[in-house]
């Protein structure tokens, strides 16, 4: 009958590398159980290079810090194969009851070949720790997904003007593209971001981040503004150009709490304290409404809107009166407030003073 049965190990002692497991996994957080396997891993392969047999038992005992290692060779009567055959003869000297179709383990000294497992080791650990950061900062990433954070600058760019930024425990760059224009930041500043998207890249988790996105200043409000965190009010729309203006337009659920109110605040205070952060950006708050042709009027504030009259084609296009001293007003400079109002609204906004066209009859 075939048997199997291991020679009876002489213990090997390994407590540094537990030792540095268990710290691993305090500092990292990665599982022991996990190096572990990694570990064994490259011992088998480390084997199968030395010894052309990747056919190996690993007893571990972390309790007391040790590991034996067997390569496996089936008994037979004639071998083909020495790397993973054992005559008979030589087996039983290792195990008196062992037959041929029976499997022994022949207790490799560690030092034959620790160096290449050693190494093979301490470079999975290593790829381990990359991968468990790695996903560790995607995480924390991903928690913030859509969010706003606060980020301490570390370093700005003398050449390109980017920013490297400390988000938590995570890093992240906020292009010049993405900066507010005409702001100044230095290293140890904390400033606030929108992070818009993330990323699992080759080189690692990445975080597309922005200080121009207009959900930045959505995030501003209901982080300062309770009505908007518990629903009462609620943001409708956005439209932005960072550092110069921003139209949010926002609804209450309850008709007793007045929506622009709530997000100005008293005397100004929110809505004071979000333009500080955004560097004197001006914001126009504005009553978001169902019927198109109040909120178009109301996306020109802080210009008085006579009519609007809208397409009777069903386009999203519409045609706006406005007492002739507010037309610059609606207009807006360089065209800022109709553009600001239309992409609000999603409609075309075509302004017309109250005396009509010019150039018209």
């Amino acid at each position: 009958m075939a048997s199997r049965k291991k020679q009876e190990p002489e213990q090997v002692g390994n407590e540094e590398l537990f030792l540095a497991l268990s710290l691993l996994e305090r500092e990292k957080g990665i599982p022991v159980e996990f190096m572990l396997d990694k570990i064994k891993k490259a011992i088998a392969t480390a084997c199968k290079n030395s010894y052309g047999n990747e056919n190996v038992e690993i007893r571990v005992d972390e309790a007391e810090g040790r590991f034996d290692v067997f390569l496996l060779k089936d008994v037979v009567e004639e071998v083909e194969n020495p790397n993973r055959e054992i005559l008979l003869d030589k087996a039983k000297e290792m195990d008196p009851t062992v037959e041929v179709g029976g499997t022994v383990g022949i207790q490799l000294d560690t030092k034959q070949f620790g160096r290449v497992a050693a190494q093979t080791a301490r470079n999975i650990i290593r790829q381990g720790i990359r991968d468990s950061e790695r996903g560790q900062m995607l995480q924390e990433f991903q928690s913030k997904h859509q969010e706003l954070v606060s980020a301490v600058v570390e370093r700005v760019d003398p050449k390109t003007g980017a920013l490297s930024l400390r988000l938590g425990k995570a890093e992240a760059v906020l292009p010049k593209t993405e900066q507010i224009g005409g702001e100044s930041v230095r290293e140890g500043d904390y400033i606030k971001v929108y992070v818009v998207d993330v990323r699992d890249t080759e080189k690692g988790p990445k975080a597309i981040i922005s200080r121009t996105h207009p959900d930045l200043v959505k995030r501003m409000f209901e982080t300062e503004v309770p009505e908007i965190y518990d629903g009462t009010v609620e943001i409708k729309a956005v439209s932005r150009e960072a550092g110069s203006r921003t139209k949010l337009a926002v609804y209450s659920h309850n008709p007793d709490v007045d929506a622009v109110g709530a997000c100005i605040g008293t005397r100004g205070a929110r809505v004071s304290g979000i333009v500080e952060e955004l560097g004197g950006e001006k914001i126009d708050i504005v009553e978001y409404s169902d019927d198109p042709k109040e909120f178009i009027a109301a996306a020109l504030s802080p210009a008085r809107v006579l009519s609007v009259e809208t397409a009777e084609d069903g386009s999203h296009s519409c045609r706006v009166t406005v007492p002739d001293h507010q037309l610059s007003l609606a207009i807006g400079n360089k065209g800022q407030n109709v553009r600001l109002a239309a992409r609000l609204t999603g409609w075309k906004i075509d302004i017309k003073p109250e005396s009509g066209f010019y150039g018209e009859d």
